[in-house]
């Protein structure tokens, strides 16, 4: 926390306020890409083995890939993250805020890479395997078995992930908040966090035994990695809802009272709120609560009863 704390002091200026209104742009600029050419996208995903070739422009433009198809719910879908990303910023804060979203790509792409190394270097017949006994389903343009298997890849690798991290956030921020399941079932949020990461887990069971497993298991564990950090590392430097609101209503009780003192020295009658620079003490040698400010503190008559 020590170092979070250090890293916003130094860069905080520089968070961006409302990051996932950027992120939605960057998805309708996908959509409309996917509109005038879908093989435009083909180009534009997570794909190392592209990038170590030479299309660095990878590393940013698989961010604008859309995790859906476009249609109605796509829309309340998107519309229900930007709400729930503003509701994280103004818990967390925009530098924190940034900093999970950000982070949560960042080892998305370490993680594809790992995948890379992997089949590159560790296990380099795995992909001439996998490929060749698929061959009839594989028809990428690259000329290589690796190459090819990293276009399937590329797709596990995308912002889904992220935006189910998004949520399983928001429903440890805010489990009681009620939502509406299919427009008209309310449901609490904690409840659709445990279905989440019930479907995540199972999604990656799903294809147990299959060459899928392994770069399936990576892109979701790199998604949640924020979830994780956030969360256990770092709770402490998180206020909760509740936090807020306890915080909110202090501030409230303090600003009923202000005028009504709590010091005042029984020479002079100054209190803490005509000469807050003051220090007041009670007397141990005087009989009875006498309060006196630093100037008479030392200088007045002990109060006695003889």
């Amino acid at each position: 926390m020590n170092f979070l704390n250090k890293l916003e002091r130094k860069f905080g200026r520089y968070a961006i306020s409302n990051l996932t209104m950027y992120l939605i742009i960057c998805y309708a600029v996908g959509y409309v890409l996917e509109f005038v050419n879908s093989d435009i996208l083909s180009y534009l995903t997570l794909n190392p083995y592209a990038i170590v070739h030479g299309q660095i422009w990878r590393l940013v433009t698989w961010i604008i890939i859309p995790p859906y198809g476009f249609d109605l719910f796509t829309l309340i879908t998107l519309y229900f993250y930007y709400s729930i990303g503003r509701s994280l910023e103004s818990v967390w804060g925009t530098f924190r805020y940034n900093v999970f979203l950000l982070s949560g790509m960042l080892f998305t792409i370490v993680a594809a890479f790992l995948l890379f190394v992997f089949y590159a270097f560790v296990q380099p017949e795995l992909a001439v395997q996998i490929v060749g006994e698929n061959a009839s389903f594989f028809n990428g343009a690259s000329s290589t078995a690796l190459g090819v298997w990293f276009e399937l890849l590329s797709n596990l690798f995308s912002t889904y992930n992220i935006c189910m991290s998004l949520f399983l956030a928001y429903a440890i921020t805010f489990p009681e908040m009620r939502v509406l399941l299919m427009m008209f079932i309310p449901i609490k949020v904690k409840v659709l966090g445990v279905i989440y990461a019930v479907l995540m887990v199972y999604n990656c069971i799903s294809y147990w035994g299959t060459p899928l497993f392994l770069p399936q298991v990576v892109a979701v564990v790199s998604a949640l990695l924020n979830v994780i950090i956030f969360f256990v590392m770092t709770r402490r430097g998180f206020r909760s809802p509740k936090q807020i609101k306890r915080q909110r209503e202090y501030k409230r009780e303090i600003k009923k009272v202000v005028g009504i003192t709590k010091h005042k020295c029984a020479i002079c009658g100054r209190t803490e709120v005509d000469s807050p620079e003051l220090t007041f003490r009670f007397c141990s040698k005087c009989e009875g609560n006498y309060e006196y400010c630093e100037e008479h503190l030392n200088t007045h008559k002990h109060v006695t009863s003889l």
